[in-house]
């Protein structure tokens, strides 16, 4: 007799990530509050184990089936934070998503799903921000481990030599004590008191080019991320917002490891 293979469980926050429903911080908040039923009986413990394939799982009384996988790109202005809601009230990169539910075919009601940044970028940093309803696919995308190049184009207040250049590759003490270096640098053109300089980062930490740089004593003028691994941000318009193409994901996939 050939034993079952057991059922993969999760916790029930995750669950409703996975299914595309909400973030695993807003499910959480959800079942505390009483809000989310696993096959007819309310749960308030968040990671109470839960079968996303044979589970039942409802929210508001309303069964939660497996949303379509959306994958955006957006080209981020300046002054939008990269979160779904602001304590402080600022406007968030939200504000540009009604612009993308017209362009995505699988949704014949324009009516855009649930979807979370993956990664951030400061209010101040602008450019290139993939945003998904599949959580795996951003962590995976994320993961420390998975050194996907992010390229960014940097216009600093000054003009950098060569040893400015070397000097972020080798690493710089930022004020809190940790060394950070990129992957790559190179100038990209310069003027008489600003240049504009392109940096790679494999393992980018929070805020990291800022923090290098003024260390380094030079401010930062405008950062725009123009590339994720091989996804570039091409001639997208500022503020614009799209699918990603099926090659596009694909490649990212590779990029990041994953076998397609």
């Amino acid at each position: 007799m050939v034993a079952k293979t057991p059922t993969r469980q999760v916790g029930l926050a995750r669950a409703l990530s996975k299914l595309g429903y909400c973030s695993r911080a807003n499910a959480a908040e959800l079942i505390r509050a009483g809000r989310v039923s696993l096959n007819g009986k309310i749960l308030r413990n968040p990671e109470a184990p839960v079968s996303v394939k044979h589970d039942q799982i409802a929210v508001y009384k309303k069964v939660v089936e497996p949303q379509n996988r959306i994958y955006l790109m957006l080209n981020k202005p300046r002054g939008l934070v990269t979160t779904a809601s602001d304590e402080k009230g600022r406007q968030t990169v939200y504000a540009m998503l009604s612009t993308c539910s017209a362009q995505i075919t699988s949704l014949s009601d324009k009516n855009l799903p649930w979807v979370a940044p993956v990664g951030r970028l400061d209010k101040a940093s602008e450019g290139l921000l993939l945003l998904t309803n599949d959580s795996e696919w951003a962590a995976r995308i994320t993961a420390p481990e998975t050194h996907l190049d992010k390229t960014y184009h940097v216009q600093v207040g000054a003009v950098a030599d060569e040893e400015f250049i070397q000097a972020l590759v080798r690493g710089v003490r930022a004020k809190n004590g940790e060394v950070l270096r990129v992957k790559q640098a190179r100038r990209l053109r310069a003027g008489q008191k600003n240049c504009w300089l392109e940096i790679i980062l494999d393992e980018g930490k929070n805020r990291q080019i800022r923090r290098m740089l003024e260390a380094m004593g030079v401010e930062v003028l405008r950062l725009v991320r123009v590339a994720v691994g091989p996804l570039l941000l091409g001639n997208l318009a500022k503020g614009g917002c799209r699918s990603l193409t099926g090659d596009e994901k694909r490649m990212l996939d590779r990029a990041a490891g994953e076998k397609t």
